[in-house]
Formats: structure tokens, sequence, C-alpha cells
């Protein structure tokens, strides 16, 4: 049995489900969605998922990446999704807005 500092280790008695794709629930995921620069996508991403999609965002996980030339924003971030609805009602609220060009 394998111990860590003064006693063994248990493991938690929360089981994940794995889905048909081979996702893991519920577990961290990573979502990037691309737009225009200068149409706040920064702090537009995060607001959509947490506020319209209602999945709990990683606490310090924006990323924001312009492209080559400048004309395009990438915004990736993790969120916690304990289902996969709640994974693809992440995904389909950031398509679902006009101002988001893609995501991934």
């Amino acid at each position: 049995m394998k111990t860590h500092g003064n006693g063994p280790l248990r493991r938690s008695r929360r089981t994940a489900s794995v889905d048909p794709q081979g996702l893991q629930f519920p577990g961290k995921f990573e979502i990037t969605a691309m737009g225009a620069v200068g149409i706040g996508l920064e702090a537009r991403v995060p607001a959509l998922l947490a506020q319209e999609a209602g999945v709990q965002l990683v606490a310090d996980s924006v990323v924001v990446r312009p492209s080559k030339k400048g004309n395009f924003v990438a915004v990736k971030l993790r969120f916690l999704a304990r289902t996969r609805a709640e994974y693809e009602r992440a995904h389909q609220v950031l398509r679902a807005d006009p101002e988001i060009r893609y995501t991934l």
C-alpha cells in the first residue's frame, strides 16, 4: 500500500464515468474560441461559459493569443464539466455567439 506522509493514501469513493468518445466525467477540459480582435473576446468567452453555459471555470486558466497578422484573437481556457451534457453545452453556447468564428 502506498503511503503519503503519516498514513496510507486513500482512493476517492467518487467514481468517474467514461463516455463512448473516451472523455471522462467529471473532468477538466480545454476550449478555444476565435474571433476578430477588438470585440472583447477576452472577457466575453469566460462570461458566456460561466453565465450562459453554467460551467465552472478553472481559475487563472485564460490564455489570449493574437493571430500572426493581428486580425484575430484566440481565447483558450479550462472548465469543469460534470457530465457530457455540460461539456456539449459549453461548446453550443460559444458556437451560437455570432462574434465567435471558430471553436476548438
